[in-house]
């Protein structure tokens, strides 16, 4: 009879389903049921759900970085990054988003796609720290203008990442363009790949860097509308 126990895992998803339980939590539910019935502790259910999620990546880590970036918004960080930046007298927000530019571009040529993006940095820390930068050369910002700054600090993100990451050799673009060449008979390793994509990216980098300078002096002219 125990050994049939052991199924009961699977009644409960059928019985989940059939009155439209959220899908997640009645998987949960069987995994739990499935592993007390087989003699498991609790501890030992939550380490094969741990194992399983480092293993296969089920749920992406994204889940996990936004709740503890709220928790760092609640907690001031927003605040805090204005008030780093409005105590460097030099700082403007195109420079300050250069520099953001020249850093994803960079970590982006290396691979390390994931250690910037909207969510982790430029919604909680690149983004408040341009609005507080505008805001210490030329005071009070309108809303229209505060929208202004936030879509350059997302575009500067944008396109750090896109035109960053071609220069890493193992990124998913570069290899599909490898795999469509090679289907049409055009024989390229990823290196040679790569290597044309840097004066793209170094073009990149100046014609944003351009717009962001002329961002700089639009604020100076018309820093309220």
């Amino acid at each position: 009879m125990t050994s049939y126990l052991v199924l009961s895992g699977i009644v409960i998803v059928v019985i989940g389903f059939m009155v439209r339980l959220n899908p997640l939590l009645v998987v949960a539910l069987a995994a739990l049921a499935t592993g007390l019935a087989a003699g498991l502790s609790a501890i030992d259910v939550l380490a094969a759900f741990g194992k399983a999620f480092n293993a296969s990546r089920f749920v992406t880590i994204i889940y996990i970085l936004l709740p503890v970036i709220g928790l760092l918004e609640r907690y001031g960080l927003q605040h805090r990054a204005r008030e780093v930046i409005g105590r460097v007298q030099r700082a403007t927000t195109g420079r300050l988003l250069i520099a953001y530019l020249l850093f994803r571009q960079l970590t982006s040529a290396m691979g390390l796609t994931s250690i910037a993006g909207h969510a982790q940095t430029v919604r909680p820390l690149v983004a408040p720290m341009a609005e507080a930068a505008a805001e210490a050369q030329h005071g009070p910002l309108s809303d229209p203008v505060r929208d202004r700054v936030r879509s350059f600090a997302a575009a500067t993100d944008n396109v750090g990442l896109f035109f960053g990451e071609d220069i890493f050799l193992a990124i998913g673009s570069i290899l599909l363009i490898i795999a469509f060449l090679r289907s049409n008979g055009i024989e390229l390793t990823p290196l040679e790949l790569s290597v044309w994509a840097i004066p793209t990216a170094i073009a990149a980098f100046v014609i944003h860097s351009t717009r962001l300078l002329l961002l700089d002096r639009s604020l100076q002219r018309k820093p309220h509308e």
